[in-house]
């Protein structure tokens, strides 16, 4: 395992999220439900960098991930290429490579910079719901719903709303 992997020299490291989530809210099944229905599991990666995994934090998680493979793959009647093993290290992207989104808005961009400093941007639910939303992985209700959350101004909130929208 290459240590300190980048963008440029990613060695034999692949591109992966981390999630934190709270178990009262959803399960990790549940988790793992949207996991499979994302993406295309079936498709061979061309490179270990873009790899579909799942990588595991102790034996219940691994269980139960290996468990969801197996019902999808009955359901899908097809192979799921999908890698699950256990998490020996996760290193986070460079600070240029987080919130790819976000970064290129340039006037929402420069609203987090006055808000945040590089490690809080980095682990902002509200920089992360906001480059989800500049994706179009929110849906609009429930981005209105939730707007009023992100501590935005008046002017950065109405931007959100109205981008690509």
């Amino acid at each position: 395992m290459k240590k300190n992997p980048t963008y440029r020299d990613i060695g034999d490291q692949s591109e992966t999220t981390q999630m934190d989530y709270d178990p009262s809210k959803i399960s990790y099944s549940d988790l793992l439900e949207v996991f499979w229905k994302t993406h295309n599991p079936c498709a061979r990666a061309y490179s270990r960098q873009y790899m579909s995994a799942i990588w595991t934090h102790n034996d219940d998680q691994r269980r139960l991930a290996l468990e969801s493979k197996a019902r999808e793959e009955r359901r899908r009647g097809s192979t799921i290429e999908t890698e699950i093993a256990p998490l020996h290290e996760f290193t986070l992207a460079e600070d240029y490579h987080q919130k790819y989104e976000l970064r290129s808005d340039s006037e929402l961009i420069e609203e987090f910079k006055s808000i945040y400093t590089d490690a809080q941007f980095v682990n902002s639910t509200a920089a992360m719901r906001v480059n989800a939303a500049l994706g179009g992985h929110v849906k609009d209700d429930l981005l209105r719903a939730e707007v009023d959350r992100y501590g935005l101004s008046p002017k950065a909130r109405e931007r959100l709303l109205g981008a690509g929208r």
